[in-house]
């Protein structure tokens, strides 16, 4: 065995590790959904029972619009941020005045952009935000970077720019900024605003899969599965896939699953693989269901299970997957058995079906 594939089998030791407390592959979720559906990867191309696949899921999309995470990052040991984090916003808003007043503080000026831009303590007013944001990026703050560029993107404080938006994600990430690199690292990728370029996408990746971003984890991943803009390396792409689903990223675990599975880039485990499809099944991953269901229907890697198996088979079809040979394995089962795979399936997507309309009323 390789030094490459000894580290990651150890992040695979690690994943298994941290999904012992799962419930059991074998054992029927006949309850609601645990968690809000998650969006699903694109449908790798390798199915548990057969040989690694090629080409795999590719890196997403650049964002159409700016995320909900806050510019201002990890916490800084500094009174405002202090009580900015505590909930305390008039006292995080006075206090950064009196650090810009004293030492025209650049981190400061971005939480008073923070504040303005988002209500808290002051009226919201992306006017303001943006002034302050523009005067702490000017003195080389990568967060008031990474949040102009979100403010051009969504068009707040002015039209919607996306050349201006690309311009101060390329500032930040510069500067180290890890969304930024992530987000630039896709407009790359898109090749509108930018000739595409995965050797240069591939770096910005880097950078912030280095910094700990379980998206970059995963499409850097990806990009080492392919051998776009990097070389073609699975060992590699196995180890950042296995980080990222340490980070409970959906995409990754499946895709990790599936390597663990076939012993792709890493020693074959199917138990455990078993136990990651099954975790990311419960997320509403329409692939990990279809491959949990595979994986029950054959006792390959779990016990054998037609009720859990015609389960997760009808979410995951439920859910966009189609898959014939589970269509044929769930016709050949006795009524009895078919039946009550359908009605674990039914109280799974009743309650699927509740939560799309009480979101969407």
């Amino acid at each position: 065995m390789t030094v490459a594939s000894v580290r990651t089998t150890s992040c695979a030791a690690a994943l298994v590790a941290a999904l012992v407390l799962a419930p059991p592959v074998a054992q029927a979720q006949t309850g609601a959904p645990p968690a809000p559906a998650a969006k699903p990867a694109a449908k790798p191309a390798v199915r548990p029972p057969v040989a690694p696949a090629g080409k795999g899921a590719a890196a997403p999309a650049a964002p159409a619009s700016a995320p909900a995470a806050s510019p201002l990052g990890k916490a800084i040991l500094d009174p405002a941020y202090g009580a900015f984090q505590r909930g305390n916003f008039l006292t995080a808003f006075k206090l950064a005045e009196q650090r810009v007043e004293q030492d025209k503080d650049p981190k400061s000026m971005t939480l008073l952009g923070e504040l303005y831009a988002n209500g808290l303590g002051v009226p919201n007013d992306d006017a303001k935000a943006a002034d302050w944001y523009k005067l702490a990026a000017a003195r080389g703050d990568s967060n008031a970077m990474f949040a102009l560029a979100m403010f051009a993107l969504a068009g707040r404080a002015g039209p919607r720019d996306r050349p201006a938006s690309a311009k101060w994600l390329a500032s930040a990430a510069k500067l180290g900024h890890p969304q930024a690199a992530y987000d630039l690292a896709l407009l790359y990728i898109e090749g509108q605003l930018f000739p595409q370029d995965f050797k240069r996408a591939a770096e910005l990746l880097r950078t912030a899969a280095d910094a700990g971003s379980p998206d970059a984890q995963y499409a850097l991943g990806t990009f080492y599965k392919e051998g776009r803009g990097v070389p073609k390396d699975m060992h590699e792409a196995v180890k950042l896939w296995s980080q990222a689903a340490l980070a409970d990223n959906t995409d990754a675990q499946v895709e990790f699953a599936i390597a663990l599975f076939n012993g792709d880039g890493i020693e074959r485990n199917e138990p455990a693989a078993a136990l990651i499809f099954h975790k990311a099944a419960l997320r509403n991953s329409a692939i990990a269901q279809d491959r949990l269901a595979l994986i029950l229907s054959r006792g390959q890697g779990a016990p054998l299970s037609p009720i859990n198996a015609t389960k997760w088979h009808l979410i995951s079809r439920a859910n966009g997957e189609t898959d014939l040979e589970l269509d044929g394995f769930v016709d050949k089962l006795d009524p009895e058995t078919r039946v009550a795979g359908e009605k674990a399936a039914k109280i799974w997507l009743d309650a699927q079906k509740q939560e799309a309309q009480a979101q969407h009323p």
